[in-house]
């Protein structure tokens, strides 16, 4: 590890080394300086990433601690339909960190932080007893002027998502079990629990649908909670009635949790870490919303009693809980 705060500024420029379009002033001085444009709103999100509560050094490689704790709060942006502006770091190390771990997981977040064009901007280090990696992530509404907020459904609108639900559930799931050696007999699963890809481009594109009666997308969130526990949070005083079925699911999710004598649908709904988006749209836009992104998959419709049901009427549970540290019953 740096034996000086100046030796951890010098690895960090190594591996970012680009400022960004939208950095007036970037990092070296007491703040950075960002420009978004013309005058408007900025968006803001922080996103921690603890050692022993969000991952383990024992099945995650430095690049993947990395990757993840960008991906992860990256996602909020891609949430709101929000184009990427610059991000913050503060990292905690404790002693055991090696030069050679350091630098493979900045590579890791530098790497996807070049695909976003999403700038590292400033950030803080300490020592401490774990490793923790705090995310600061800044954006701006596209070029369509529109963020996309939770709390805007109306009922009967059309509940969409996109992405997939439940995937990386079956890669902790197995990871815990069985260590990383589970890669080639889960892949899919594995990766998506591992390196999740935030749907920055995707939002984007759901926040420029229009149609001559006004915007197609009404809402959008990201689902990282999992769609059991956001659900409420995206719906508001409304409830829903989701009509998911198997085959919306990936295929990994169905063989997955049918080996482990488990309802794939709804552990599924209960997912967790799927960085998906979801959406809501009035139905007689929903035409226009297909035709432009057929992958988007309809998984429901808002209701105005509250609570999200089933098809069969069975109230759905909701899922993890940082705090509760556990499943709701």
């Amino acid at each position: 590890m740096p034996t000086s705060e100046q030796d951890f500024l010098r690895v960090i420029d190594c591996h970012f080394p680009e400022r960004g379009e939208h950095v007036l002033l970037g990092r070296g001085d007491d703040c950075a300086v960002l420009d978004p444009g013309k005058p408007g709103p900025l968006c803001v999100s922080t996103d921690l990433f603890v050692e022993g509560a969000h991952f383990r050094r024992s099945y995650f490689s430095p690049a993947d601690i990395g990757h993840k704790a960008l991906a992860a709060a990256a996602s909020d942006l891609a949430g709101m339909g929000a184009t990427p502006l610059g991000f913050a770091l503060s990292l905690m190390l404790p002693d055991d960190v090696s030069d050679q771990f350091l630098d493979e997981m900045l590579e890791g977040m530098a790497a996807l932080s070049k695909r976003l064009e999403l700038p590292l901007i400033g950030g803080d280090l300490s020592r401490g007893p774990a490793l923790a990696l705090d995310v600061v992530v800044f954006g701006k509404p596209g070029p369509w002027g529109r963020l996309l907020k939770r709390c805007q459904a109306k009922p009967g609108d059309a509940l969409l998502l996109l992405g997939d639900i439940g995937l990386a559930r079956a890669g902790l799931l197995e990871l815990e079990s069985k260590g990383c050696c589970v890669l080639q007999e889960w892949p899919a699963a594995i990766m998506a629990h591992l390196r999740p890809e935030p749907l920055i481009t995707e939002g984007l594109a759901l926040a420029q649908i229009t149609t001559p009666e006004g915007p197609a997308i009404t809402g959008l969130m990201d689902v990282s909670d999992g769609l059991a526990r956001d659900l409420p949070r995206f719906l508001g005083a409304h409830g829903a009635e989701i009509t998911l079925q198997r085959e919306d699911l990936h295929p990994e999710v169905v063989s997955y949790f049918a080996s482990h004598s488990e309802d794939p649908l709804e552990a599924a709904l209960l997912g967790g870490e799927d960085y998906a988006l979801l959406a809501c749209a009035d139905r007689k836009r929903l035409p226009i919303v297909l035709a432009v992104m057929p992958q988007v998959k309809v998984i429901g419709r808002v209701t105005a009693e509250p609570g999200v049901r089933l098809q069969n009427g069975q109230v759905l549970r909701e899922g993890f809980d940082h705090f509760a540290g556990r499943e709701a019953d």
